[in-house]
């Protein structure tokens, strides 16, 4: 299924694993249960040379198998009902549910026809034939579904439209939302509205692309390099936001689009959030420090993220894991919990 895949090397440049070089690395990478980049920007794994070493953001990947079987638990899948993959990439997903449930059932689509094609000869070769198509998840899907499984994170809005259109009224939907490190899960009613539970398992999906590549990536020199038209001291340390998931969702409902990096040298922690309307934060301390925190823009980012940092210490937990979830025939995402409301897509 994985012939060939990246792994960051010592010099933190993405470069070539491939599996007949190293039989034993080969068999960890395959039974181990990790995630395995394939595409990194345009260039696949199958397609590159040894000292190729591309840049950019990873653009496919074979999921960790736990996800995919959570995933999968999470669908409620059951003998006749049919199914569509969102995000072929290697293929693993399509293979498990076609072995349990028979190909004939489940369907799988990518927008990257090498991808859809790859997997389909592969599987193949494993007596597996289940449908295969390419198509922008974003924008068009073929066909109706009683159970659609997204290993993508979705956008909200209109770009969610199509997979809402596409779930039988009675089907389940499970997906990710881009920028949110959570999975979400519901019931579709007779009205057009998904109904459901942000579930308690976090994870972390590629957003869903339109392209060859995603388009280009913020300017986080702005925030990196210029001085704030704010500087204050920050009340809480320096964290990796990207890796924080539930903080970091939370961050995109209050914020959409915000995007983050986190980076250390030596025992110096730097945070940056930069946002398309302008706005953009920059937060740095050695280690546990208070940072000091450069903001400017319309919207003071850094505080925004420490409201909810607040929150979390206040009432010891955040309302988005476990919340009820609607979402719209227009793609909207209304999020519920007690007194707390939030949406996101509009």
């Amino acid at each position: 299924m994985v012939p060939r895949w990246w792994e960051r090397d010592h010099d933190g440049r993405w470069a070539l694993r491939i599996g007949s070089d190293d039989p034993v690395a080969w068999m960890d990478a395959a039974y181990g249960d990790q995630s395995l980049v394939t595409r990194v920007g345009t260039l696949h794994a199958d397609h590159a040379e040894p000292d190729d070493h591309p840049e950019g953001r990873p653009t496919s990947s074979a999921t960790m198998p736990s996800l995919v079987v959570s995933m999968l638990r999470y669908a409620r899948l059951g003998a006749g009902l049919d199914v569509l993959d969102v995000g072929t990439g290697a293929g693993g997903l399509a293979a498990y549910a076609a072995t349990r449930f028979g190909a004939r059932h489940v369907t799988s689509l990518d927008v990257d026809p090498y991808l859809t094609g790859a997997a389909a000869e592969r599987l193949s070769g494993l007596g597996l034939k289940p449908g295969f198509r390419t198509q922008d998840a974003t924008t068009e899907i073929t066909g109706t579904y009683d159970r659609i499984i997204a290993t993508v994170g979705m956008p909200p809005g209109p770009g969610l439209r199509p997979l809402l259109g596409a779930l039988h009224p009675g089907g389940r939907l499970v997906t990710a939302l881009d920028r949110m490190g959570v999975i979400i899960t519901g019931w579709k009613r007779a009205d057009g509205d998904v109904v459901g539970t942000v579930e308690r398992t976090p994870a972390g999906f590629m957003p869903a692309r339109s392209g060859a590549d995603y388009g280009p990536t913020p300017d986080f020199a702005v925030a990196e390099a210029a001085d704030g038209q704010s500087v204050s001291t920050g009340r809480y340390p320096v964290l990796d936001i990207p890796n924080t998931w539930e903080l970091r969702s939370m961050l995109e409902l209050a914020a959409p689009g915000v995007e983050a990096t986190f980076h250390e040298q030596g025992r110096t922690r730097t945070a940056c959030l930069i946002h398309p309307d302008g706005s953009w934060a920059r937060a740095s301390a050695e280690w546990t420090d208070p940072p000091t925190v450069q903001q400017s823009g319309p919207r003071r980012l850094w505080d925004v993220l420490e409201h909810i940092r607040t929150r979390l210490n206040i009432e010891g937990s955040l309302p988005l894991l476990g919340a009820r979830v609607r979402i719209t025939p227009d793609g909207v995402c209304h999020f519920s919990r007690g007194q707390w409301r939030a949406a996101i897509g509009a």
